[in-house]
């Protein structure tokens, strides 16, 4: 086993495919929680990995009780014979309104989800430890999907991201703590655009955002900056805002992009 604790929910109570976890976290060092969904009856080897990240405000269960993420899974598997996937939806580390998902020094929140939250995905279900891995999120989770995913394009076939922050800067916009507080590692880069820029061969990425969202244009000029970089990407508009309407509408075009790039 990968963490020294790790405490699993009792299925018999939770029941539906639902896991909640508790993990001892070198990275964070503390304590932190992750929300799987396994569909059921998967007959399959291999169990693709969609990790799902929360935006501000919010923890591992969001996705879930306010994004519906296991039931438009469920559905697409249902309608459009969507391949079975594991969803893993972890906390960003609880730090002040949002962490950012970022390393700051005293801990290390891009490490808790790109090695830790695999590693305990795989405690719930074997089938995923080799299994192709995508990482989606939405607002600040969009920017963490980004990075991460950018940054990281041996460990994820595909990213796709919702209303996303696109620069650390714009979480003032929302969160209570100022930038100074967050106290990140001098060598993070911070926006989106730098990331893509690092490697020759990324991820397959898309991203959308909705037309009445606050980021739109934080969006549309991460859309014009990968072009101008001849960085392939899907970028999509749609009506809505920034909204769990809109995140759980649109859920299933991230979730029809990574089976996209499963066949490949």
């Amino acid at each position: 086993m990968s963490f020294r604790t790790l405490e699993i929910s009792d299925t018999a109570l939770l029941g539906g495919g639902i896991h909640h976890v508790t993990v001892k976290s070198a990275a964070l060092r503390r304590r932190a929680d992750v929300s799987f969904y396994v569909p059921p009856v998967v007959q399959a080897d291999k169990l693709p990995l969609v990790i799902l990240l929360h935006g501000v405000y919010g923890s591992h269960w969001a996705w879930l009780f306010k994004g519906g993420a296991h039931r438009v899974l469920d559905r697409l598997i249902m309608e459009e014979n969507l391949p079975p996937m594991m969803l893993a939806m972890p906390s960003d580390g609880l730090w002040g309104d949002g962490s950012g998902y970022l390393r700051h020094r005293e801990a290390d929140h891009a490490a808790w989800i790109v090695d830790e939250v695999p590693d305990a995905a795989a405690e719930i279900d074997a089938r995923c430890k080799d299994a192709p891995r995508f990482i989606s999120g939405l607002s600040m989770g969009g920017y963490g999907a980004l990075r991460l995913g950018l940054l990281n394009p041996k460990r994820f076939m595909g990213i796709s991201a919702h209303s996303s922050i696109t620069h650390v800067a714009q979480m003032q916009g929302f969160v209570e703590e100022p930038l100074a507080e967050f106290d990140l590692t001098d060598s993070d880069p911070l926006s989106v655009i730098e990331c893509a820029k690092l490697t020759a061969r990324l991820p397959h990425l898309r991203f959308d955002c909705g037309q009445e969202d606050a980021l739109i244009e934080h969006n549309r000029t991460l859309h014009h900056d990968l072009e101008m970089a001849g960085i392939p990407h899907v970028y999509e508009e749609f009506p809505g805002g920034h909204t769990w309407d809109y995140w759980h509408a649109h859920l299933a075009d991230t979730l029809r992009f990574f089976r996209a790039c499963l066949a490949r």
